[in-house]
């Protein structure tokens, strides 16, 4: 589709809204309104400006305006009106009402977050449904998280920190991803170099974070697919950590064993040893039919006999991770899903929408690329947000992807008791995260002033190999921020 951008700099707020309605078309900028498909321009009037939004589609144009007085006419309104006057024509243009209106953002409970502090919870629940157009479910699913994580987002002080590990192997690549992570039979050679290194980079972090007087609030090991190391491997790692780091006030240490063919007793052991509280076993479905379509290794079975172990193992913290909106599956498909998950009670269950990624193998399909079907998406999201609140589970942090089928959402769900802290300090972004591995980012956080900096390792784990000593110098750079700012 073609866009045509007149008298603002609101373009990537209007591609972004645009795209929920067309996920699988490339946008196209043009100068000239005549040959738009969408225009969106602003201009003076007596008074004020004009916000005038043009749709053509099926040949049809259809135009919708608004003045704003001068006195409201600051650049947030001016873009938020335009995005209101652009849903309108699109959703009734293609009959669909995306359930988040015109937010395009990852972080919606952070907003709804600061609205209400500035204007009280109803105040803000009612600019989200009135000026955002975000559906009652939504917005009530944003007040919900956003109650939940109050008490864990009082834990950070000003030298607070989490730990992030990252380990960007698994031993398949699944037809949706494009994360920055390596099939094991590609790059099986450079595991025991990347560990090695891995581990000299947690001891160099640790030490700084000793030098500042960081305290460590929790630990999580993430991928790819963290137990794709072997067992000394996973006990090499984790040893590193317990040696170097002061775990004293560590509240969690999540380790993500995120594929069920990937578990072993001898893995959940060295885990177990390693200090492990809390892991996530990830079926994404429980659909055999399903799981091939995406690439998955294992199956169903697979998936009962790794959660069963890790429960003999002694492992009281499991999450589960679901994916809404997956090729092959449905709306019955998912709902036994759910169901099958559910009873298995697991302490935590996230449940995730399909982004479409452009590197991943369905957006890359010769075929032609899969977009999904936003409205059944939206019925299972509906169906497991019913369940899960009926089972005894809370939402507790909640985000957002570009590309997501139905521009839809991922959200965390726990009993009481077992919200996950790691996953709400780096939703919230109200806590340092040092990160360390290939394609770790590192997060430096104050709260005064309210200050975020971003430290980025190499992707990929042959650039992290060849490049180590070159990366480790950006280290420097977090005793740099905190000889920057004072508690």
């Amino acid at each position: 589709m073609t866009l045509c951008i007149d008298g603002h700099e609101f373009q990537y707020e209007i591609e972004n809204l645009c795209r929920v309605f067309f996920p699988d078309q490339k946008i196209e900028a043009v100068q000239n309104p005549e040959e738009a498909d969408v225009f969106t321009g602003i201009a003076p009037c007596s008074g004020g400006v004009r916000v005038h939004v043009s749709v053509r589609l099926n040949g049809e144009r259809k135009n919708a305006d608004e003045m704003i007085p001068a006195r409201e006419a600051d650049p947030h309104e001016q873009e938020r009106r335009m995005s209101v006057l652009l849903y309108g024509l699109l959703s009734q243009a293609r009959g669909f009402y995306p359930q988040w209106g015109i937010l395009t953002g990852v972080r919606p409970v952070k907003l709804f977050s600061r609205l209400a502090e500035r204007m009280g919870e109803n105040e803000a629940a009612r600019y989200f449904e009135q000026k955002l157009l975000v559906s009652k479910e939504k917005t009530e699913l944003c007040r919900m998280t956003s109650r939940n994580q109050q008490e864990i987002l009082s834990i950070p002080q000003a030298r607070s920190f989490s730990l992030y590990i990252a380990v960007p192997f698994c031993p398949t690549r699944c037809a949706y991803c494009s994360f920055v992570s390596t099939s094991v039979e590609k790059t099986f050679r450079l595991i025991p170099d990347y560990v090695n290194l891995l581990c000299k980079e947690l001891r160099h972090t640790a030490e700084i974070a000793a030098q500042l007087g960081l305290v460590c609030d929790s630990v999580y090991v993430g991928g790819g697919t963290p137990t794709t190391l072997s067992a000394p491997q996973l006990k090499q790692v984790l040893d590193t950590v317990r040696n170097h780091f002061d775990l004293s006030a560590c509240r969690e240490l999540t380790v993500e064993a995120g594929r069920p063919d990937t578990v072993t007793q001898e893995k959940l052991d060295a885990l177990r040893q390693g200090g492990t509280t809390r892991i996530s076993i990830n079926p994404q479905t429980l659909n055999d039919q399903v799981l091939r379509a995406i690439g998955r290794a294992h199956t169903t079975e697979q998936t009962l006999e790794a959660f069963s172990l890790a429960r003999k193992c002694g492992f009281n913290n499991i999450n589960m991770d679901l994916i809404v909106g997956l090729p092959k599956d449905s709306e019955d498909s998912f709902q036994r899903t759910l169901n099958g998950v559910v009873g298995l009670n697991p302490e935590s269950i996230t449940i995730h929408t399909l982004a479409l990624k452009r590197a991943s193998r369905l957006s890359l399909d010769p075929a032609g690329p899969y977009s999904g079907d936003a409205q059944t998406a939206q019925n299972m999201l509906g169906y497991a947000d019913q369940n899960l609140l009926a089972s005894g589970y809370s939402p507790y942090y909640l985000y957002r992807q570009s590309r997501m089928v139905g521009n839809l959402e991922n959200t965390g769900w726990a009993k009481p008791g077992f919200k996950g802290y790691y996953n709400i300090f780096i939703m919230e972004e109200k806590e340092t995260i040092l990160a360390c591995g290939a394609g770790a980012v590192t997060k430096l956080y104050t709260p005064a002033p309210n200050r975020l900096e971003r430290i980025f390792n190499f992707k990929y784990p042959y650039e992290y190999i060849n490049r180590f000593s070159e990366m480790m110098t950006r280290k420097d750079r977090v005793k740099e921020f905190y000889g920057s700012v004072s508690d």
